[in-house]
């Protein structure tokens, strides 16, 4: 199989991922529409995936495994603190907007996560080079778009008529258009956070399904106390043979543990800039679903803004590959340096 099967293999797998993430999205939107509250749909999702986790992580890291310290585990419960409320803006953007705005917005990751790790010191930030000029362009263009696609909603470019005049208005409602955009926008600066964190831990306790699993198990009894406070009608925690149910499952079992699960095992095959480089996919995925399937309208200012957010993004991507090159050459050049330091000396 060889290179092929090391390329196409985590190709494939990002597909997945990606796909995974915008299905979910379509599904919680659904569900939260039909009246599912986001504050249960985090904690019952989470508290499942944690309780199918558990074993998972046990017998996958038998042996050697990591040491459980204090400081890892509040290292994950910072991680999953940020995770929740990540995941809450996230629902609450999506059900006050719709999936394709979710998605186009999920691409402020990459700029957002470029600005951190200059300001952590994990990037280095030299405008006279034009690595680091792309980068810090593509991020203020990555911004730039989330705007256009926030503020500038424009006529409808294209709508499906393949469903029903109920069915369409449950995917097109977006009266709070701006306010999705604006919790869309939080979600991926605290994704772009809970990046940054996850790599620090990574170091010290490499062990990926325990972090997942106290990840999620964090995160149910987080939402749980919010949830006591946020949601005090007593009938919104029962769950019916419905949408509301299917949501919950789905984001368990498909959003959670194997969207995540690999999504890791891709970062370990090909890295996370390959991986990286899907994101824009969300995009189209959204897009044709959400036109074909959903009922719901593209509007001229969600696909300007998209095209505004991918040129930003490619030009970070650009700016990353470009570096990556620069550093090669730069080692190269070193190299025949030594050898021929080491020559004299002989």
């Amino acid at each position: 199989m060889g290179v092929m099967g090391t390329v196409s293999l985590p190709f494939l797998g990002m597909v997945i991922v990606v796909f995974t993430q915008v299905t979910n999205m379509i599904v919680s939107k659904m569900a939260m529409s039909n009246g599912l509250s986001s504050f249960v749909l985090v904690l019952y999702s989470n508290a499942i995936s944690a309780v199918i986790l558990l074993p998972l992580s046990l017998l996958f890291h038998r042996s050697p495994r990591p040491p459980l310290t204090f400081s890892i585990l509040c290292r994950f419960f910072l991680l999953a603190l940020i995770g929740c409320f990540a995941q809450i803006f996230g629902y609450a953007g999506v059900q006050y907007s719709s999936p394709t705005l979710g998605s186009a917005m999920l691409n402020l990751v990459p700029a957002f996560t470029f600005i951190l790790a200059v300001i952590c010191r994990m990037e280095k930030l030299e405008l006279k080079k034009s690595s680091s000029l792309a980068k810090s362009v593509g991020a203020l263009v990555s911004v730039a778009g989330a705007f256009v696609v926030t503020f500038y909603k424009g006529p409808p470019v294209m709508f499906s008529s393949s469903f029903s005049d109920s069915s369409n208005q449950i995917f097109s409602s977006q009266s709070h258009w701006v306010l999705g955009g604006f919790l869309l926008a939080d979600e991926s600066l605290l994704a772009s956070m809970w990046y940054i964190l996850q790599a620090t831990i990574l170091k010290k306790h490499p062990a990926v399904l325990t972090i997942t699993f106290f990840y999620c198990f964090f995160i149910s009894i987080i939402s749980l106390a919010i949830s006591l406070v946020a949601e005090q009608d007593p009938s919104a925690w029962r769950l019916k043979l419905d949408v509301g149910l299917l949501a919950v499952l789905y984001s368990a079992i498909v959003g959670n543990v194997i969207r995540i699960s690999m999504c890791t095992w891709c970062v370990r095959r090909a890295g996370p800039l390959f991986c990286s480089m899907f994101k824009p996919l969300g995009i189209v995925f959204a897009f044709v679903m959400g036109v074909i399937f959903s009922g719901d309208a593209l509007h001229l200012g969600s696909l300007v803004g998209a095209i505004i957010i991918v040129s930003g993004f490619y030009a970070v991507m650009w700016g990353k590959a470009k570096e990556a090159e620069e550093g090669r050459l730069e080692c190269s050049r070193k190299v025949p340096l030594l050898q021929n330091q080491t020559d004299v000396s002989v």
